[in-house]
């Protein structure tokens, strides 16, 4: 068991969960900029957190917390928490974007991949490398595909069995499944295409928003969507992307086991300065 401090950079769309209530995966950043992954975290603590005013916990917080390595994930960045009632977790300052990320900037970007191959050698053995910080040369575009709108039968059926947090609490509805996939595709240094699938928080949320004021037109919330991610980020940003493998592909060594679960976006900076 450690104590680390992390500034909490990723928070994954939420999945059901076997054991617990709806999940979210966190990943952070340590202060020596090295990647951490900790979960299980159950989704009811985050909008807790995020609803209790002074202790807001929203990605760019510092936060401290005791940790266990978990045994049961080669993943080398994978702990889970000490306490599930997180009764031991402290929040500190929030990194703002000032200065066009500046602090952000030099807290994420210590460690930067620019070639995918590269790092998904860096994922085999004895490195297993899962989270990683990665700068694609060029974002061509984001893809989307029609998925199934509803959860698996199984899961929501497996959700119904209660959650480990609080064993009195009544089963909760499942939070709606997205019915699409988002995707970026891009080249990285040796000019080779990949396709990515994006599956942050701030993405699913961004289409539920747009949906809402679209008045339930899936046509124009994607647009929406496809406004900011396309649009205005490859445009306007200078995008990174927050790489993480996920364990069952990892597991299975597959020929790509990583996933965007997050994207860093400060404003493209002019190459000119004048003097």
């Amino acid at each position: 068991m450690t104590r680390k401090k992390i500034l909490l950079t990723v928070t994954t769309y939420p999945l059901p969960s076997r054991s617990y209530d709806e999940l979210v995966c966190t990943a952070g950043i340590l202060e020596n900029g090295e990647w951490i992954r900790i979960y299980p975290v159950p989704l009811s603590f985050l909008l807790r957190q995020r609803a209790s005013g002074d202790q807001k916990l929203s990605k760019y917080t510092w936060m401290e917390l005791d940790l266990k390595r978990r045994t049961d994930d080669f993943r080398p960045e994978s702990y889970s928490p000490k306490n599930y009632d997180f009764r031991d977790l402290n929040l500190s300052s929030w990194i703002d974007t000032k200065q066009n990320w500046f602090l952000r900037k030099s807290l994420c970007l210590k460690n930067v991949y620019t070639n995918l191959k590269e790092l998904i050698n860096d994922s085999k053995a004895p490195k297993n490398k899962s989270l990683a910080t990665f700068k694609p040369t060029t974002v061509i575009k984001l893809e989307i595909e029609e998925d199934d709108p509803e959860w698996k039968s199984e899961w929501k059926e497996l959700r119904k069995q209660g959650d480990l947090f609080s064993q009195d609490k009544e089963p909760e509805i499942l939070i709606p499944k997205i019915p699409f996939k988002f995707y970026y595709r891009f080249t990285d240094d040796s000019g080779k295409s990949s396709r990515l699938m994006i599956e942050d928080w701030e993405i699913g949320q961004l289409y539920w928003n747009c949906l809402r004021s679209a008045n339930g037109d899936k046509t124009i919330a994607l647009s929406k969507v496809r406004e900011r991610y396309e649009e205005e980020f490859i445009n306007k940003k200078e995008l990174y992307f927050f790489l993480g493998t996920t364990k069952q592909w990892h597991t299975r060594r597959a020929t790509n086991p990583f996933v965007i679960i997050g994207v860093f976006y400060p404003k493209k900076e002019s190459q000119m300065r004048l003097f």
